[in-house]
C-alpha cells in the first residue's frame, strides 16, 4: 500500500505546503523585480535624466550633475589656458575624491569636488564649495608642478593633492580622458545628455545662463544682448522662447570650431539645471525632449530660429524652455 494511500491527510497537507512554498517563492521574485526596476529607474534605466561619452565598452555614464562639474572644471581650465592633459589630470582627481560631486563632507574637513581642506590653505568653506573656485585652486597648484604633463596621471594629481591613496587616482583616468576630449571640444557631438521630466514646465533665465557662461568661461564669452539684440539676452520678437547666441572665437588652446564644442558640450552637460531647451552649433542641434539624448543633424524649418543656427562656427545657439 502506497504512503499516500495509508496517510491521506498527510498528502494534503504536503500540497497545500507545497502550493504555500510556491506562492511565497512567486512573491519573492515578483518584489525582486519590482526593486530591480525602482532601482533601474534611479540610476538612469527608467526615464531618469542621465549623461554619457564614448561608445561600446568604452562609455562612461554619468548624472547631470556629474556632468555640470565636469563641465565647469574643464571650461576653468582652458579658459586658464591649461592644456587638455591638464583637464583630464582634474577630471580623474575630482572623480576619485567626490565622483565629481560637490559635497560638503569628507576626511577631517575636507570639502568639495576636490576635498580641499580650509584648515590646509585652500580657502574657505564657501569658496571651496564654488565648483570655479575650487577648480581655479586645483589649477593653480598643477601649474607649480614641473613637466606635470609629462607625469603620469597619479604622480601629477598626488603632487596636488598629497592624498593618503595616492594611486587610486590611476583608475579613473580612461573615464577622464572621455570626459576631457568631450569637453574640452575635441571630439565633436560627443556628449548625449537627456534631461528629468519632472522639470518640464520650468522656465529658463536668459540673465542666469549668460551669468554662468561668463562665471565659467570669463566676460569675453557672452554678450550682453541675446538673439536679435535684445537687452534682455532673451525674447526675441514673435517667438515664445528666449535665445543667446554666443560667439565663436578661437583660442590659445584651440581652434574656433573646438571652442564652439566646448561652449556647446557646456550648455548640453548644464542643460538639466539652467532649463537650456536646444543646442545648435556647426550644423548640429541637441534637444532637451529627445530621449536619446544624442546630436542630430540640424533641419532648417523657417519657424525654428536655432535649427537655422550658422552650420559652420560662428555661434552656438542656445534656446531656454519656456
Amino acid at each position: 500500500m502506497s504512503e499516500s494511500a495509508s496517510f491521506p491527510g498527510r498528502n494534503r497537507r504536503s500540497s497545500r505546503r507545497g502550493r504555500l512554498a510556491r506562492h511565497t517563492a512567486a512573491f519573492a521574485v515578483l518584489l525582486g523585480v519590482a526593486a530591480y526596476v525602482a532601482v533601474h529607474y534611479v540610476t538612469g534605466g527608467g526615464g531618469a535624466p542621465r549623461c554619457s561619452v564614448g561608445s561600446g565598452e568604452n562609455t562612461y555614464e554619468f548624472t547631470p550633475e556629474q556632468a555640470s562639474n565636469a563641465a565647469t572644471i574643464s571650461a576653468v581650465g582652458t579658459t586658464l589656458g591649461m592644456p587638455e592633459r591638464a583637464v583630464t589630470i582634474a577630471l580623474a582627481t575630482a572623480l576619485q575624491e567626490s565622483a565629481l560631486r560637490n559635497i560638503e563632507h569628507g576626511d577631517r574637513d575636507s570639502l568639495g569636488l576636490f576635498q580641499q581642506r580650509p584648515s590646509q590653505g585652500w580657502g574657505t568653506p564657501e569658496q571651496i564649495l564654488d565648483p570655479v573656485y575650487s577648480s581655479g585652486k586645483f589649477y593653480e597648484g598643477l601649474e607649480k608642478v614641473p613637466g606635470y604633463s609629462r607625469l603620469p596621471l597619479t604622480v601629477a594629481a598626488q603632487k596636488v593633492q598629497r592624498s593618503g591613496f595616492p594611486q587610486a587616482y590611476a583608475k579613473h583616468e580612461p573615464d577622464a580622458a572621455l570626459l576631457s576630449a568631450a569637453l574640452t571640444g575635441r571630439s565633436a557631438a560627443a556628449l548625449r545628455c537627456t534631461t528629468s521630466p519632472a522639470k518640464e514646465g520650468l522656465p529658463g533665465d536668459p540673465a542666469k545662463v549668460r551669468s554662468e557662461l561668463v562665471r565659467a568661461f570669463g566676460e569675453k564669452v557672452a554678450p550682453k544682448t541675446g538673439v536679435g539684440g535684445s537687452e534682455s539676452a532673451g525674447a526675441r520678437a514673435g517667438t515664445a522662447s528666449a535665445e543667446l547666441a554666443v560667439p565663436v572665437r578661437a583660442t590659445t588652446t584651440g581652434s574656433q570650431e573646438r571652442r564652439g564644442w566646448e561652449i556647446a558640450h557646456w550648455a548640453v552637460a548644464r542643460a538639466d539645471s539652467l532649463r537650456i531647451a536646444e543646442v545648435a552649433y556647426a550644423g548640429k542641434v541637441w534637444r532637451a525632449g529627445d530621449v536619446s539624448g544624442a546630436w542630430m543633424t540640424a533641419a532648417k524649418p523657417a519657424s525654428d530660429a536655432v535649427s537655422q543656427a550658422d552650420p559652420g562656427s560662428g555661434s552656438v545657439r542656445i534656446r531656454l524652455a519656456q
